[in-house]
Formats: structure tokens, sequence, C-alpha cells
């Protein structure tokens, strides 16, 4: 096999994992075969992921049970990028989360001090925002209410959706969506697309051309592009192709039926 003429121009490969690697609890078509492709070939890395819900860990021991050789290094989580953010705030910032326990965790983690579970919520000076599994209304309401007294609210990302096995489910941008419109303010969003995960990727992977990999025409090419990077569409996760062929500036260098079939040539 081998790998294909366009990727075998790129020293590094970032690669979205919902969407793209896996969907679900299982592997996209061929997904540990085209890795192991790449690591044949000797290219460095990347997973990305903008699902809040574990921590780089867990993706490091779910990549290792479906056959995905990986490091912890090579993982970069939206929650790692949160506590990066928060990590140059005042320690002790009081702080509203919205979140699995993995962000909670990353929340703590850089100094601050959690207010969910407290009759001083209300008087948070920062709201998280991370969908999670759990997500009850209100979370939705302490939020509100924090926002509205003066709270500024950091998001994981903007992702309407994100697909799972049994179809597409809320992503955390439903519910930074819904903050928005009652609170009549913005989120600085941390994840894709914004371009601070593209660019601590690169800092782990060193100087060289990289190839952005996703299935999102909003958050991984948009991401990509922000971070001066090409990127290439895969059709297995909710972009579609035509969707992917209309994409302007930018567009993607490529788009494939999945992975392996854009990898190997």
């Amino acid at each position: 096999m081998g790998l294909s003429p366009l990727v075998s121009t790129y020293d590094h490969v970032l690669l979205d994992l919902d969407g793209c690697v896996w969907i679900g609890e299982e592997c996209t078509p061929e997904a540990p075969e085209a890795i192991a492709e790449l690591r044949a070939a000797g290219k460095s890395l990347a997973f990305l992921t903008n699902d809040p819900r574990h921590s780089p860990e867990e993706y490091v021991r779910k990549l290792w049970s479906l056959g995905l050789r990986a490091s912890l290094e090579e993982v970069v989580t939206v929650g790692a990028a949160i506590q990066h953010l928060l990590a140059d705030r005042a320690r002790g910032a009081s702080v509203y989360v919205i979140g699995a326990p993995a962000i909670f965790r990353h929340v703590a983690d850089a100094g601050m001090r959690i207010v969910n579970g407290t009759d001083r919520a209300s008087e948070a000076r920062l709201v998280v925002i991370a969908g999670h599994d759990d997500f009850h209304f209100s979370e939705l309401r302490a939020a509100t209410q924090a926002v509205l007294g003066g709270a500024e609210m950091i998001a994981a990302g903007r992702d309407r959706t994100f697909p799972a096995q049994d179809g597409l489910w809320p992503g955390t941008g439903a519910i930074v969506a819904a903050l928005e419109y009652a609170t009549d303010s913005e989120a600085r969003v941390v994840g894709k697309p914004d371009p601070q995960m593209f660019r601590t990727a690169l800092d782990r992977l060193g100087p060289g051309p990289a190839l952005v990999i996703g299935d999102r025409i909003d958050s991984d090419l948009a991401g990509a592009a922000a971070a001066g990077l090409d990127a290439a569409i895969v059709l297995t996760g909710v972009s579609s192709r035509e969707e992917a062929e209309a994409a302007r500036n930018p567009e993607p260098v490529a788009i494939s039926e999945h992975l392996h079939k854009l990898v190997v040539g």
C-alpha cells in the first residue's frame, strides 16, 4: 500500500476524532490501518476533539481499545485548552461549570474556585460551558443568572451536533446558543474553530507542513484555515459531499468517503 500522493507531502497529520476516526464506539472504515500507514511513513500525529466529556487519559484508553496506538502527548482536547486559558486568569476566581467531571477537573487544575452547588453560583465571575450527557435545565438557569450578573462565558465550542451510532446528538453549541439567547451576550469559544487547539498540537509536533483531517466544515475546515493550515474533509461524520464541495474561502484540499480512502494511495 503506502500513502496517497496528497498526504505524503505533509510532515504532520492532525486528526479529528468524532466522525473522522470513530463514530460512537466504532472506528470508521479501516481507520486503524490508515493510522498505521501514517506511522509507518514517519508522519507525526495529533488527535483533536471538541468533545468535552472525557479527559485526555480516557481518550488514550479508548484509542488503544479500538486498536489505535496513541500517546497522551498526541491527544489535544478542548478541556485541556480551557485549562490553559484559565491558568492565565487570577487564581481562585469563582467559576460556574456546565460540563462532565473531566471539565470540572480541568477548571480546578487551573486554580479556579468552582461554585456549583453553593449559594454563590449566581455570583460567579466566569461560566464554563461544555456539553455533557446529564445536562439539566437547572444548569442553564444558574448559568443564565451568573451571566446576567456580569459573568464571562467561556465555551468548549459551537458544534451544533456530533455524530453518534444512532444519529446526531446535540453538541455544546446547542447549550451555548440557549445561554447567548437568554442573556443577549456572546461566549468566548476555546474549541475549534478557534485556532488555539491546532496551535497547541503544532507546538507539540514541531515545524513542518501539517494537514488537518476532519468531518466538519464549520469547525475542522474553518479552524484549520484560522491556524493557517490545509484541511481535508471526510464524509463519515456531519458534513455532506454537497456541503464540502460548496465550501469556499477556505476550500478543502481533498474530499474523501472516509479516512482510509484519503490516506492510503
